[in-house]
């Protein structure tokens, strides 16, 4: 077509073409501006977002425990002690930039490895937990330890699993206890019962790994010593009647019962029916045996009895029962040691600025152990601020929490006796 004969296009040719070149430019000037402005805001949040603190955030902790079981009565103080250290340090506003530690509660039932290690499972897998304060009982928590703590990757820290063979467990740097081995109690109960003059007991424990073990540690320190063991039979818990067991123990001629067992469970029973037959009257516990509902089930015939649970006499521990009693709930057996074990993991957290159990594990010692400023129940919020500014610290806890060899701390022992239907220490050990 001839350019010049366009008689409906109201401008020339030449004059379009100059329109629309401007037109092409202008487009191709505003898409240049629009990607620069939107490189550069890119470039302005992704600054703003490395020049801020990173944000607070939820740190779950597993709180893995005997809800139902043979420790029933112990486990709600227990769990209610390691929340209270968790509250502690979420409140001071130092815990890893401000975050909150939050409790995952499961039940370990203390003697089914298999429900144990399912509720551990759960807690990792599927509650994102970062540490567990558990488990509680032996046998339990060596399941746990090595069905999800290894094979996971997650620290634990027990309060209360005292088994000798955990010691020397593997655990890949995982696993520490803020009560004493057993190999240790067994002989302070058997130099107590020397010194008192019994020179001949009988001996039952409970058919799992706590039991033995302690079984075991009593009688080989106790005969070291010249008593002699006169029976030992083990006993299975949930059982309606103990009458064979007594009657076999009895056989012995001893005056004097050990007991190593559990206050909700084989070993009340085994004390029940050994008063209703007037085979024993004189008992002596171990720590499972130790707790206030033990005298309230029994009544009057327990006085006189006596035990031994870890534990001292201390400046922390009295700091932490009043904290205890102005919470709301009692300084049972353990509760101490759950307190100590919650501050532990998460001091060792902000000591690695990290809630990986893989990073932190290195730190437990670090936080637990001199050198560093000594840090007692109610200072965990100080102790924090210590480590965000790179500081150290010494915890000591409400148990004098000083961790050797294979993560568990020797500690000392209270000696316990039933007067009045009440546990009263009368001698630290």
């Amino acid at each position: 077509m001839d350019k010049s004969s366009d008689s409906t296009n109201p401008c020339r040719f030449e004059t379009c073409e100059t329109e629309m070149s401007e037109r092409y430019l202008k487009d191709f000037m505003f898409l240049c501006w629009e990607k620069t402005m939107k490189k550069f805001a890119l470039v302005v949040v992704a600054s703003s977002l490395l020049a801020a603190p990173a944000m607070a955030a939820d740190v779950k902790i597993g709180v893995l425990l005997g809800f139902t079981g043979p420790i029933e009565s112990l486990a709600p103080n227990m769990a209610t002690a390691a929340e209270l250290a968790m509250k502690e340090a979420s409140d001071s506003g130092n815990f890893m930039g401000g975050s909150t530690a939050v409790s995952v509660r499961a039940d370990s039932t203390c003697v089914d490895a298999a429900a144990a290690t399912a509720a551990a499972e759960r807690m990792v897998t599927s509650d994102g937990v970062s540490a567990i304060m558990g488990a509680d009982c032996s046998g339990v928590t060596t399941a746990v330890l090595q069905n999800v703590g290894t094979a996971k990757g997650i620290v634990m820290i027990s309060p209360s699993a005292t088994s000798p063979a955990l010691t020397d467990i593997p655990d890949d740097g995982l696993f520490f206890r803020t009560a004493p081995s057993d190999a240790r109690g067994g002989q302070v109960m058997a130099e107590i019962m020397m010194g008192k003059g019994i020179k001949s007991v009988a001996l039952t424990y409970t058919n799992n790994d706590y039991g033995k073990g302690l079984a075991d540690s009593i009688q080989g320190s106790y005969e070291a010593l010249g008593g002699k063991v006169t029976v030992v039979a083990s006993h299975e818990d949930d059982k309606g009647d103990y009458s064979a067991e007594v009657a076999a123990l009895a056989q012995g001629g001893s005056d004097h019962l050990v007991i190593v067992g559990y206050l909700d469970r084989g070993g009340k029973g085994i004390m029940q029916g050994a008063l209703d037959s007037g085979a024993f009257e004189n008992f002596i516990m171990s720590d499972g045996m130790i707790g206030p509902a033990l005298p309230a089930a029994i009544g009057p015939d327990l006085d006189g009895s006596w035990g031994l649970l870890p534990g001292g006499a201390s400046e922390g521990y009295a700091i932490f029962e009043k904290m205890a009693a102005d919470a709301g709930f009692e300084a049972t057996p353990y509760a101490a040691e759950s307190y100590d074990s919650a501050a532990l993991i998460m001091l060792a957290m902000q000591a690695a600025g990290s809630t990986d159990s893989q990073v932190f594990k290195a730190k437990v010692f670090d936080v637990a152990n001199a050198p560093g400023e000594k840090i007692h129940p109610g200072e965990l919020g100080k102790a924090l601020k210590i480590l965000a500014e790179g500081g150290d610290i010494d915890y000591v806890g409400a148990r004098e929490i000083e961790l050797v060899g294979p993560g568990e701390t020797g500690g000392a022992y209270l000696e316990q006796v039933v007067e009045g239907g009440k546990f009263v220490t009368v001698k630290t050990h």
